[in-house]
């Protein structure tokens, strides 16, 4: 191995999930278009929905996002009637978001997003899933 091998932009881990992570999410603009949603907007949704309602923190954790991304993203999520926000009764401190009516209408327009990115992506489905183990783990290991 050279001198410089370890530096070499095409041996850094860290580039090919940054680059591919920007390439999967450019995928998803065209579609989550139609939605009039981000992909981040998009992934919160997500979340919400498998929960009804969360804290802003539990919000942040689970999509690794602090509070000043995620606040401005709860609140325009806010002002297009697909979330609600509010103070906890027994913690003022705490902030919880919950889904609308709107919102779970959304749920049900959105379904054949990930089919529709998947069918973009020239992958085989047996290597995605394994994957997507693999980088959960990695995750997990941080």
């Amino acid at each position: 191995m050279a001198k410089y091998d370890s530096i070499k932009l095409e041996n850094q881990m860290c580039f090919s999930l940054y680059a591919t992570s920007r390439e999967i999410i450019k995928l998803y603009k065209p579609i989550l278009d139609k939605f009039n949603l981000t992909y981040t907007q998009y992934i919160a949704m997500l979340v919400l929905w498998e929960r009804k309602k969360a804290t802003v923190k539990d919000i942040g954790q689970y999509l690794h996002l602090d509070s000043g991304t995620l606040t401005p993203l709860l609140k325009k999520l806010e002002a297009m009637e697909l979330i609600t926000r509010y103070r906890d009764v027994k913690d003022d401190r705490v902030v919880i978001a919950e889904v609308t009516e709107n919102g779970f209408k959304l749920k049900d327009l959105v379904l054949g997003v990930p089919e529709e990115v998947f069918c973009k992506v020239n992958f085989p489905t047996e290597k995605a899933i394994e994957l997507k183990k693999l980088l959960d783990e990695l995750l997990k290991a941080q």
